[in-house]
């Protein structure tokens, strides 16, 4: 070459390097950008997003091509340097327009498109979406030679190609997943997310309606007293039994009683062949809400009762409560509301319906009472009392100071608690029976 073609040679090193950075920077941008929000564009009909989202569901092809313009393009930018270098006649100016060289390709054709990249994904990425298409069809008979070479070469060695493993993830790679989505869901559907993906770790146990606490009719009680229990109850369906709720006569659905009671025919008799018309739905204790969620859909109840091993019911689980799990409580104003048995007296002071499942408390107030044992706080308060205890006992759990307020038919019905550290010591009583 002539000393004219020098200029020539600097432009032509220039723009390897301007070559390099696009390559280092569109790389990072179509492994970055949000390929779901691609698709929907896509979808949308933006003619871009759909050739990149074409090229997104081939990764092989462009990322083949970005491989062998940077290999192209740091050969040749280093053979160009080296040509440079040479031509000034200075002893050290080979080594030293390497080491330049470096610099220049870690800074601006490493470092600099990569964070811009990583700043501006979508941009970046549906910019180069064009030209990628044009790379991968020119480079393609090349990629086609090369990668026939390299699976020679692992044929030579033993290597055999194998299948891509598969790609399903489990529940905790899942739960890692949306957990980690962060700005890109927001808050609210990502504790929902992982509220689905926990319900195969919670079982009916956890929320039911303890027996004690189920609304129902009894068929053994005077008709003055079931109509007005009727008339005032906040449910829509009712289990009707016959002196206990064990003898189960069936279950009702206060559409049909309003409509017989507009009539005037509602009588006893009418009351428990309406109920007959449902029979009860039983469930073995310890099911998974998931696997329950999916009894719920496949036989169209709403309502289950939990029975234990000797076939004695122990509560009641309904789809509401399921959802619950899901969506969370359901109030009509969820900024004021913490829980249908929680009531906060003042700051960090709350009255608490002891019957309320430690699940329930533990999410309404943020608390890690513990859920291994018993289901329910008038349960937890029992174990560690050992005691039936009068009103005004106080036990402490953890950080938690509680108080008994209302105990009724061998049972705390209501409590006081406060965090420990914010009781006075002269208040603190020993549990008793």
């Amino acid at each position: 070459m002539t000393a004219s073609s020098t200029p020539l040679l600097l432009l032509t090193l220039l723009g390897l390097i301007v070559l390099i950075a696009f390559s280092s920077g569109t790389e990072v941008a179509m492994l970055s950008v949000n390929r779901y929000r691609i698709r929907h564009r896509a979808d949308a009909g933006n003619g871009t997003a759909r050739l990149l989202d074409r090229l997104l569901r081939k990764p092989g092809d462009w990322l083949g091509a970005n491989l062998v313009i940077v290999a192209a393009a740091n050969v040749f930018a280093s053979a160009i340097a080296t040509l440079l270098a040479e031509r000034t006649g200075y002893h050290y100016a080979v080594p030293a327009a390497g080491a330049l060289l470096t610099v220049i390709v870690i800074v601006f054709g490493e470092f600099t498109p990569k964070i811009l990249a990583t700043a501006h994904p979508e941009a970046a990425a549906l910019g180069s979406a064009r030209i990628y298409r044009v790379l991968v069809f020119l480079v393609r008979p090349l990629l086609t030679v090369t990668n026939g070479m390299a699976y020679g070469l692992l044929r030579v060695f033993g290597a055999v190609k194998r299948a891509p493993a598969g790609q399903q993830l489990n529940t905790e790679e899942l739960r890692a997943v949306v957990a980690e989505a962060g700005p890109m869901i927001p808050a609210r559907h990502r504790e929902m997310l992982l509220s689905i993906l926990d319900l195969e770790r919670i079982t009916v146990d956890d929320i039911m309606i303890p027996r004690q606490e189920i609304s129902g009719i009894d068929v053994a009680e005077s008709w003055d007293d079931i109509l007005e229990q009727l008339r005032h109850t906040p449910h829509t369906r009712l289990p009707v039994f016959d002196g206990e709720l064990d003898n189960l006569v069936g279950q009702l659905h206060m559409k049909r009683v309003a409509h017989e009671l507009a009539r005037g025919s509602l009588s006893k008799e009418r009351l428990i062949e309406l109920a007959r018309g449902r029979e009860p739905y039983f469930i073995p204790e310890g099911t998974a809400l998931n696997v329950q969620l999916a009894h719920f859909q496949r036989n169209r109840r709403r309502l289950a009762f939990v029975v234990n091993e000797y076939g004695d019911i122990e509560g009641l689980v309904t789809l509401e409560d399921i959802l619950e799990e899901i969506v969370g409580e359901f109030t009509t104003d969820p900024a004021t509301v913490l829980h249908k048995d929680i009531y906060a007296e003042r700051p960090g002071v709350f009255i608490i319906n002891a019957s309320a499942t430690l699940r329930a408390v533990n999410r309404a107030l943020q608390w890690r009472l513990p859920t291994g044992g018993p289901k329910t706080l008038n349960g937890l308060l029992l174990e560690h009392l050992e005691a039936f205890p009068a009103p005004g006992t106080r036990v402490t759990v953890g950080p938690y100071e509680f108080e008994v307020l209302q105990v009724a038919d061998n049972a705390i019905r209501t409590v006081r608690v406060r965090p420990a550290a914010a009781a006075a010591p002269s208040e603190q009583q020993p549990a008793s029976g």
